[in-house]
């Protein structure tokens, strides 16, 4: 069965816990936006699977989807969290793909593709899961690689949006200020 009836008062219970939450605490606001997330990454990486020149980008975000899912159990109560290797992982690939892209601390206006677009979407999406997080965070803490991976996901989404625009070939304009 798919539902329980346990939340048709407004309440929930985290992992390892018997306390029951109101539905509107900033916990669920960052497991809600944890799951947007993972969720719109889905769709980015079924956009990049359909391109086959950027099957190295849907691997990339099937990485980032399997720590999501860590981070949301971090926050659940698990007694899981994002290990400093990944942090150095997603540095990696963000530098990786920095040293690719012509300018990549210029403001554009996204929208480039479709693909480009969705990545820019995600990152901002990534930057309100960070928030929601930190928010949270007296309810249930997060460990200091769990924050920095967070923070860091924003930069790879930016540098993959840039990227797929530019290996589309695609000149992506820059705001007129």
């Amino acid at each position: 069965m798919l539902y329980t009836r346990k939340g048709d008062t407004g309440t929930s219970g985290l992992f390892g816990s018997k306390e029951r939450f109101p539905k509107d605490s900033p916990v669920y606001e960052a497991l809600g936006t944890l799951d947007e997330l993972n969720s719109l990454l889905g769709v980015c990486r079924a956009k990049a699977g359909v391109l086959s020149t950027f099957s190295d980008v849907a691997s990339e975000l099937v990485r980032v989807q399997q720590n999501l899912f860590i981070v949301q159990a971090e926050i659940a109560g698990a007694e899981k969290s994002i290990p400093k290797v990944r942090v150095d992982e997603l540095e990696c690939a963000v530098n990786d793909i920095e040293a690719l892209i012509h300018n990549p601390h210029s403001f554009v206006l996204p929208g480039a593709t479709e693909l480009s677009a969705l990545l820019d979407y995600a990152r901002a999406v990534s930057r309100r899961a960070e928030r929601a997080v930190i928010a949270a965070r007296g309810i249930r803490p997060v460990s200091a690689f769990t924050a920095a991976y967070l923070n860091r996901l924003s930069s790879l989404l930016y540098a993959l949006a840039r990227y797929t625009a530019m290996e589309a070939g695609v000149k992506e304009p820059a705001p007129a200020y």
